[in-house]
């Protein structure tokens, strides 16, 4: 360590950081130095001092010419560098001769380069790296003593530190990660030693496959100055004799996925037990471990089969070959170890591995790092010290920017003109003289109405409000502009002045603070500011970026300039596709409809031709037909009042007023001369905007090939891209070479973002002449919440690698908006995360709306915490580790739930959320044997972890927190503040009390949350919609306070027979309704972690009892409840899509 620091690449004078020429020649000039210093004083060494420099800067040739020589000689020579002081006889000759032999040798041998060290690394882990703990520390990390790690500081000393720690912690966290999966399905897989030696495999794994053949069809030449080969590629063959959603899974891997190949060779006999608990190599016998990445599968004549829209052809029987590239540096370390009489690994596959597609791109990652490192990495001058962590940390702050803009049009951001003077507490508000005439009411106050352009004194704190009227573009309805309706806070409209000015905007969001909003609401400003800018939008999830995305389009922003990149567009909750190919196929049909209108002006104008065919021939028709008769018509309607010109004559003689025919009508109110120009000038805007949008899509008729053209979109035509960190940095290469180009960033939960994913996007274009065009960076996240997800303990504390970006120079002291009143949750759900904000106070709507005002139907509290008790004697189980269950907690939580919907509840405004995977996956299988396909209760909307839930939001949240013996990871209070902030009008925790109530670290919340009874307490009288206000005290007679589980469960259940009987007795009622399992039955088995592959139980397979009492009538009823049943089976299969075969060992983090 103190060897590589002390030759770092940087000026230790400066602080500059130093290329691989620099340093180059720094060595080149500490040899000449020593030759130049020999040759005049030492005759001995007149041959070192003649010799090339390339054949005497190893520590060999050194140590050969320095080792014949006496200590006097080599302190005379160090003297004469200036690296000792003069020559003292005073130490021990043979110490001392030891000392200046190592000061002369490290200081002028050649230091190896670490780019090429870096771009001789092989990407993929193999099984050296990945069970060596003292490189991939085990999850069992106490914190305690050193570790051989990198650390995320909150400075570094240049761009090439930054990157090389990020990409070594990068490196070793998705090795942990891939060891997991390794063992997971290995273990899963049961290999076994054959009585031939052979080996046999007693189970089956979804993510993994024997092979059955395995080759190396092509080893590429090395390029020109590289020894290893440009390229090599194999043969994979499997058997795929699973099941056919599995099956479907292996023949859809896509390009670029990466797999790994695995040799084991069991010792063990078959039945032989694995115990997950001791070392698992020996267990299994893993011998290699290598890396690689799909081309493509091949169909039955050995070709590969391409990607695209066509359907992929049926290969007959069970066998799939893949063809693959391997890691090219790999290949020729191993082929070396052949050469010298080692093993050939490749002869010896045995195992094919595939990954979860979500957490397979580290490669594509390391590969960004490494490019990034090999090229010149141009950060804006503005950003470069405080990514570093140097220098004044508010320097990159709009009002310290010498670009500063004065003026702005805020557009629709302001409702009226009292919400701006609400926005601006502290500043005087001016108008100009003639606007506030104009517009003066009869009390004397100003009643300008919006859009304003404001211009802020830079010296002063007064601001000029110039209202403008926004042109009429056409005379349709639809021409209207969208307008925003939010009424944001003076903290908000501050965050979205920071936004609009060029430097860093930091935006801190508590939980409900609105940062959606404000974030749609800045990037709207710069697209109307500056049309002729792009901006690129980052978020952390597919979920984040769809709900800022289509929030977007609710604004005025022309949909032909958005582009939603990645797959997570077809998430998106529009019929429109956004996606490039999706934007591609909009521009051609609006291309066809634009056409049309310019063939229907060609009819009204009765001009001969076909002049609508092409965009270009629509061109030439604006010119000399268009163009010619509306200069004609202002020529003669906008002349001097001594023409006579009438109002009459301004409709009257409007050359396109055929056209506009099926425009409401009259088009012209005849009302004033000004009135009906203004309508003249809007018509024509929305002519010639038909012209301009055709000649933009000139470009796609030219481009043939939808790649072409979607390349083109990306690069010229949208002006708001949006894409995930991850597919920022899997795409950066392709971008770059595209020359993608963007002005402005905005980047939502900024705070959940890894620290290289970060700054990975501020790199996604090509520097021009030498700087980087970027001129806003917009960051909008909340570091009191959950940090980026690292789930080697080690990694995570020790190496500091959870640290976001954002939490990084929020801690180095760069100014920041932090939004101050949040409107999601009641008052009183709010107090119990609000101790952790400097200030954050609730708006009006929380506090008297309707649905705040009145009280949660059937609960005497709108938040309790609820003690629970071990059932049978048992409390938390651990089946794997990490894997923790509470079967009473489950049974308790999934009880209130049906009894909230017997209440009337929606079951789509309730989630259950839980701080471990084990008990998410104990609640589903609860759910399904309680109620799942029970019509009248069925399933909540979401049954999560607090982990994923982050960033979603429900009326009403039910919380498990699973532990009894230790607080876990809930002790981090970020995940806290997730959990109870997540809930908008009820939270229900469950929990063991006096675990929680002496955790010091939770007492805040606790302590609020102790204020109140810990048993349930129930006002089953009341129905959903209850009338009574959440500030009456409920009638103490008619409170049921609930003492454990088993009691809730049997009153549930009776309280569904009487809510059936009642059903049966009514004649409107729909029939029929299933029948309920008894209370508490044995049938709820606690899954272990080999069943996790799935979240059905016994109730999918059941047959639904229907009650005796109700008559047989079948109509509606059944109906109903068929669609019901296809309803939650689609939810189902939709779940089990996203959680299938979820690693078991791992907690929610």
């Amino acid at each position: 360590m103190l060897k590589f620091y002390a030759r770092f690449e940087i000026n230790d004078q400066t602080g500059d950081p130093l290329t691989d020429h620099d340093m180059m020649q720094l060595h080149y000039d500490r040899i000449t130095a020593l030759q130049k210093a020999v040759f005049v004083k030492y005759s001995e060494l007149r041959r070192f001092a003649l010799t090339n420099v390339a054949s005497i800067n190893t520590r060999e040739a050194l140590t050969k010419h320095f080792e014949s020589l006496s200590t006097t000689v080599l302190q005379d020579i160090a003297a004469y560098l200036k690296l000792l002081p003069p020559p003292d006889n005073s130490d021990n000759d043979e110490k001392n001769k030891q000392f200046l032999m190592e000061l002369l040798i490290s200081r002028h041998e050649r230091r190896a380069s670490q780019l090429e060290a870096l771009n001789e690394m092989p990407l993929y882990p193999t099984e050296d790296i990945i069970w060596n703990e003292n490189i991939v520390p085990t999850e069992y990390f106490s914190g305690e003593g050193c570790l051989a790690l990198p650390k995320l500081n909150l400075q570094f000393l240049t761009l090439h530190d930054y990157l090389l720690r990020n990409f070594n912690l990068f490196r070793l966290e998705s090795t942990y990660e891939i060891r997991q999966d390794i063992e997971d399905s290995v273990f899963r897989m049961k290999p076994w030693k054959g009585e031939d030696g052979n080996v046999v495999f007693g189970g089956w794994a979804r993510m993994a496959q024997p092979i059955t053949a395995f080759s190396v069809v092509e080893v590429g030449k090395p390029n020109i100055g590289e020894k290893q080969p440009s390229r090599v590629r194999a043969d994979v063959s499997v058997i795929l004799d699973v099941r056919n959603d599995v099956k479907s899974e292996w023949e859809n891997l896509r390009k670029h996925d990466a797999c790994f190949l695995l040799t084991v060779r069991p010792p063990g006999p078959p039945g032989t037990h694995f115990n997950f608990r001791e070392p698992f190599v020996p267990q299994v016998g893993l011998v290699y471990v290598r890396g690689c990445e799909i081309e493509g599968m091949l169909d039955h004549l050995g070709r590969i089969i391409e990607e695209g829209p066509d359907p992929r052809p049926k290969i007959p029987g069970g066998q799939r070959t893949f063809r693959v590239w391997l890691d090219c540096n790999q290949y020729k370390m191993d082929m070396d170890r052949v050469s010298q009489n080692g093993e050939d690994v490749y002869d010896s596959f045995n195992i094919l591995m595939r990954r979860k597609p979500k957490e397979n791109n580290f490669k594509a990652v390391l590969e960004t790092i490494r490019d990034l490192m090999n090229t010149d990495c141009v950060v804006p001058e503005w950003l470069h010290d405080i990514i570093l962590g140097y220098g004044d940390p508010g320097a990159a702050h709009y009002s310290k920017m010498p670009n500063q803009i004065p003026a702005l049009d805020f557009n629709d951001t302001f409702l009226d003109y009292a919400h701006l003077k609400e926005s601006f507490p502290e500043h005087e508000i001016r108008t100009n003289e003639e606007d506030g005439k104009e517009k003066e009411g009869r009390d004397g106050s100003t009643k300008l109405a919006p859009p304003f352009r404001l211009t802020f004194n830079l010296q002063g704190k007064d601001i000029l409000v110039e209202p403008h009227v926004m042109p009429s573009r056409g005379p349709y309805p639809f021409n209207e502009p969208k307008k925003n309706a939010v009424r944001f806070t003076p903290t908000q409209i501050e965050a979205i002045r920071s936004g609009m000015q060029p430097g860093l905007t930091m935006v801190v969001g508590p939980p409900g603070t609105g940062k959606t909003d404000v974030a749609v609401q800045i990037i709207s400003n710069i697209y109307h500011n500056f049309p002729e800018q792009r901006t690129l939008i980052v978020t952390h999830s597919n979920m984040a970026l769809n709900q800022l995305f289509e929030k977007i389009m609710a604004l005025d922003i022309d949909e032909r300039h958005l582009l939603r990149m990645g797959h997570g567009e077809e998430e998106l909750e529009t019929e429109k596709d956004f996606s490039r190919y999706g934007r591609v196929n909009y521009v051609l049909g609006k291309r066809l409809e634009l056409l049309d209108h310019v063939q229907r002006l060609q009819q009204s104008l009765g001009v001969a031709g076909d002049v609508a065919y092409t965009c270009e021939t629509a061109g030439h028709f604006f010119r000399l037909h268009i163009l010619a008769r509306w200069e004609e018509y202002l020529a003669r309607v906008r002349s001097d009042k001594s023409s006579g010109v009438t109002i009459e004559d301004v409709g009257r003689l409007f050359p396109f007023a055929k056209f506009f025919e099926d425009a409401p009508q009259p088009i012209f109110k005849g009302r004033s001369y000004v009135e009906d120009m203004e309508i003249a000038d809007g018509c024509w805007r929305y002519i010639r905007k038909i012209f301009s949008q055709l000649e933009e899509f000139r470009a796609f008729e030219l481009l043939r090939s939808g790649l072409d053209r979607s390349r083109y979109l990306l690069v010229r035509e949208a002006k708001i891209i949006a894409m995930t960190c991850t597919h920022a940095a899997l795409k950066r290469r392709e971008l770059v070479e595209l020359g993608f180009k963007y002005d402005n960033i905005l980047m939502e939960e900024a705070a959940q973002i890894l620290e290289i994913e970060t700054f990975i996007p501020l790199l996604l274009q090509t520097p021009q002449d030498g700087f980087n065009r970027l001129k806003r960076w917009i960051m909008i996240g909340d570091h009191h919440q959950l940090p980026p997800v690292i789930k080697n303990m080690a990694f995570q504390k020790y190496s500091n690698m959870e640290q976001s970006l954002f939490t990084r120079v929020v801690r180095l002291g760069v100014p920041t908006v932090d939004l101050d009143a949040q409107g999601r949750a009641r008052p009183s759900l709010c107090s119990l995360y609000q101790w952790r904000y400097k200030k954050l106070g609730n708006l009006e709507h929380v506090i008297s709306g309707p649905e705040h005002r009145v009280a949660n139907a059937g609960f005497v509290y709108d938040f309790q915490l609820i003690n629970v008790e071990d059932f049978q004697g048992i409390g938390e189980s651990e089946p794997n580790p990490y894997f923790f269950q509470n079967l009473a907690e489950a049974e308790y939580v999934v009880a209130v739930f049906m009894y909230m919907r017997l209440l009337g509840y929606p079951a789509e405004k309730i989630s259950i959320l839980t701080t471990y995977n084990g008990q998410k996956h104990l609640i589903r299988d609860v759910v399904n044997t309680r109620c799942a396909n029970n019509p009248l209760i069925g399933r909540p909307s979401k049954i999560d972890t607090v982990d994923k839930y982050q960033g979603q939001q429900n009326d009403y949240i039910l919380l498990s927190l699973v532990r009894t013996r230790a607080v876990g990871h809930l002790r981090d209070v970020r995940r806290l503040v997730v959990a109870t902030s997540r809930a908008r009008l009820g939270l229900y925790v469950f929990a063991r009390t006096s675990l929680f109530a002496n955790c010091f670290e939770l007492t805040p919340t606790f302590r609020s949350l102790l204020q109140r009874p810990t048993d349930l307490s129930l006002l089953p009288v009341e129905t959903y919609r209850t009338e009574r206000l959440s500030t009456r005290e409920p009638d103490a007679e008619a409170a049921l306070v609930i003492n454990d589980m088993p009691q809730m469960a049997t009153f549930v259940y009776d309280l569904y027979r009487k809510k059936v009987e009642a059903i049966a007795k009514d004649p409107n009622a729909e029939k029929p309704w299933a029948k309920p399992i008894e209370p508490m039955q044995e049938d709820v088995k606690q899954p272990a972690a080999e069943e996790s592959d799935s979240d059905s139980s016994e109730a999918e397979v059941e047959e639904v009892r229907i009650i005796n009492e109700i008559e047989e009538e079948e109509a509606p009823g059944q109906e109903m409840r068929q669609e019901s049943v296809k309803k939650t089976k689609k939810e189902e299969e939709v779940e089990e899509k996203e959680e299938e075969d979820e690693t078991a060992a791992v907690a929610s983090t």
